[in-house]
């Protein structure tokens, strides 16, 4: 199973969510930190797709912003929540305009 950590800017358009999930290749699940969930809820409703909700604060991420580790504690919001998600990181972190994402995989 391919779980979609996902990060995003808040008020991100449900259509540049898709459109980023799309180009990542697509998962069987989403997560993301509870914060975003008023962003990813639609997509994960769209897609009939679980959203896990995850906390990501102390979680190591093989890269890393600044900024992001100032913000939540974490390198990668994308990478920690399909990390917390229970997956096992197989694509790091891509950047879609206001949306990144990481895909993990569950055996």
């Amino acid at each position: 199973m391919r779980i979609a950590g996902i990060g995003c800017r808040p008020g991100t358009p449900l259509a540049d969510l898709s459109a980023a999930l799309q180009a990542a290749g697509g998962a069987d699940a989403l997560a993301t930190i509870p914060d975003r969930a008023p962003e990813i809820r639609p997509l994960a409703d769209a897609l009939s797709l679980p959203l896990h909700l995850v906390q990501v604060a102390g979680i190591a991420t093989p890269t890393g912003s600044p900024r992001i580790l100032a913000l939540h504690a974490t390198g990668s919001v994308a990478e920690a929540a399909a990390i917390a998600a229970g997956g096992r990181l197989t694509h790091p972190r891509r950047t879609f305009g206001p949306v990144t994402i990481a895909i993990a995989e569950v055996p």
